[in-house]
């Protein structure tokens, strides 16, 4: 299989690190044009100067996805700098922990203006463009948090839950123009921040028994890699995907249900460390 995207003009959001990033590397490695942005100038600077190596052509800007005026600023320069937008990849936008009893609403809402609203306004300013042209291509990251419920991190699970719909509400009302939305739900994609969550445990805590211990949920018995999401966004911007919309497709190694015994898994395993090592984490 051949999938040929030279010339595309893609975008992609949150692409200075991890998930986004390796997408942006992954269009650009098949001679795509790619308009990345993320939060920090500094940082997206970084990664458009890497992208420039393979990519056809690159803009990279510092965007607030937050800001309404800001996204259709940054849409419409790509658009009118390219001639038009091919495919979005709506990937901006981290977890968030909390439950009834540690968050207030604020802080949903808040979580929610980045993630559900931020994916809505990339979404409602690329679509225009792609409607002019009668194609296009959006794919949207997500999480499977948000397919198979969790009984902690509400922001995410309720957040992402509302992401996907939307991606699914997308993809059965605008192919009529041509245009295909479709979601990627990640499992344990390892991107860094599962070094962040071995920080919150006991000084001393063994990184292999730690690790084993988030993986007891993973079928597959290992951590994902940004570059094992990388292909299906590849396949769904290509034409060997003209038939596919609406689509939720989990990249988790098999996890589905068993995602809901993590936060237990992960409190028993953290009262073991301390009862072994002593402190309270955050090692």
């Amino acid at each position: 299989m051949n999938i040929d995207l030279s010339g595309k003009r893609v975008i992609v959001t949150g692409a200075s690190r991890g998930i986004g990033r390796a997408i942006a590397r992954a269009f650009a490695a098949e001679g795509a044009r790619v308009a990345v942005c993320a939060r920090t100038q500094a940082d997206i600077d970084t990664a458009g100067a890497e992208l420039a190596a393979t990519a056809q052509a690159v803009i990279a800007r510092a965007v607030d996805v937050t800001d309404t005026a800001g996204v259709k600023a940054f849409v419409d320069e790509v658009a009118q700098a390219w001639g038009g937008v091919d495919v979005l990849v709506n990937n901006a936008g981290q977890g968030r922990g909390g439950n009834l009893d540690t968050l207030t609403p604020e802080q949903i809402l808040e979580h929610a203006n980045v993630l559900q609203m931020g994916h809505f306004r990339f979404i409602q300013a690329v679509v225009p463009h792609m409607r002019k042209q009668r194609w296009g291509r959006i794919i949207e990251i997500n999480a499977l948090a948000g397919t198979q419920i969790t009984p902690d991190g509400i922001p995410s699970v309720s957040n992402r839950a509302a992401c996907i719909a939307m991606a699914k509400s997308l993809g059965m009302s605008l192919p009529k123009d041509n245009i295909l939305v479709n979601t990627l739900n990640m499992g344990w994609i390892d991107t860094g921040q599962w070094n962040r969550h071995y920080k919150e445990m006991p000084e001393g805590t063994p990184r292999g028994e730690f690790d084993a211990m988030v993986l007891k949920v993973v079928p597959l018995g290992r951590f994902g890699k940004p570059e094992d999401v990388t292909g299906m966004a590849l396949f769904l911007a290509s034409e060997y995907a003209s038939f596919i919309s609406a689509a939720s497709i989990d990249i988790a190694g098999g996890m589905g249900g068993q995602i809901a015994y993590y936060p237990t898994l992960k409190r028993d395993f953290q009262v073991e460390m301390q009862a072994r090592f002593g402190g309270t984490g955050g090692g």
